[in-house]
């Protein structure tokens, strides 16, 4: 058989397979479907009370502001200290879960507390604190913390997996202790990489400190679940607003710690709109 032969054989091989997958899931979701009980009607249904809720939302009520801004006030306190204590605690966590740096017996405790960490949603993990430290933010500070050290210990260890070990090994071969290691042949192969991932983790931990508030974890979701329940539809508006302005105040400020700690640009630069950081800067700051 010539190798022509074989190539449309092979293709011909991998189309039906293709075909056969896609018609298996084509099948299942039809299956859940069925199961789920969703269905044409019940859509529409939705539709029609989506529009009547939407209707009832607007105009948005910004009356109660000094009750909107002490919950969103909460939530951002709430968001700023679970991620700097998260990451603070993930920094060592996702260092002893790297198998390219430490022993068998340190990745294997560490990786364990990162899948418990991220094993559960922040809302489940709030309603456990809640039940142990009591109602307010306390909670929603432990939760969030907990989710921080799943999130950043798994991605700060897979970035330290990911280095180079000639820079490392290097270093090593001078006799340098670990900690001088770490500080010079680790971290500044991943420090770019970290910043984004703190700066990413702060942006879900103040999406997540208005969910904790639903179950009693302080924050601004308390004061949303209350506004649902009086059928304060207007004021509900208000708050999602809120809340949608203070993530994307916060996206601004994400984006601005990323040019100044990766890209070194100086506050001067970060008002000016595109401004870039200059190429002969950043070739010194290479070398």
């Amino acid at each position: 058989m010539t190798a022509a032969a074989l190539s449309s054989d092979f293709r011909l091989k991998r189309s039906l397979r293709a075909r056969v997958a896609l018609a298996a899931l084509a099948a299942y979701v039809v299956y859940a479907s069925m199961q789920m009980e969703v269905s044409a009607e019940r859509l529409l249904t939705g539709l029609h009370n989506a529009a009547r809720f939407f209707g009832r939302m607007f105009p948005p009520n910004f009356e109660r502001w000094e009750l909107l801004l002490k919950g969103m006030t909460e939530s951002l306190e709430i968001a700023i200290l679970a991620s700097a204590l998260g990451i603070a605690l993930a920094l060592p966590v996702g260092l002893a879960a790297a198998r390219n740096l430490m022993p068998a017996w340190a990745t294997w405790p560490a990786r364990l507390i990162i899948v418990a960490c991220r094993s559960f949603h922040p809302v489940i993990v709030a309603i456990v604190f809640v039940k142990a430290v009591g109602f307010g933010a306390l909670a929603g500070i432990l939760a969030l913390t907990v989710a921080s050290i799943g999130f950043i210990g798994k991605l700060f260890t897979e970035a330290v997996e990911e280095i180079s070990d000639k820079q490392v090994e290097a270093i090593r071969a001078t006799g340098a202790p670990f900690a001088s290691v770490l500080a010079f042949g680790v971290l500044p192969q991943v420090f770019s990489r970290f910043i984004g991932f703190a700066t990413y983790q702060l942006d879900s931990n103040l999406r997540n400190s208005t969910m904790v508030g639903i179950v009693g974890a302080g924050g601004v979701g308390g004061t949303l679940f209350a506004a649902f329940q009086r059928f304060d539809y207007d004021f509900v508006c208000a708050i999602l607003i809120a809340i949608i302005s203070v993530i994307m105040a916060g996206e601004i400020v994400a984006t601005g710690v990323r040019r100044v700690f990766v890209d070194g640009a100086t506050l001067g630069e970060l008002f000016r709109r595109g401004a870039r950081v200059p190429r002969e800067r950043k070739l010194e700051q290479d070398d």
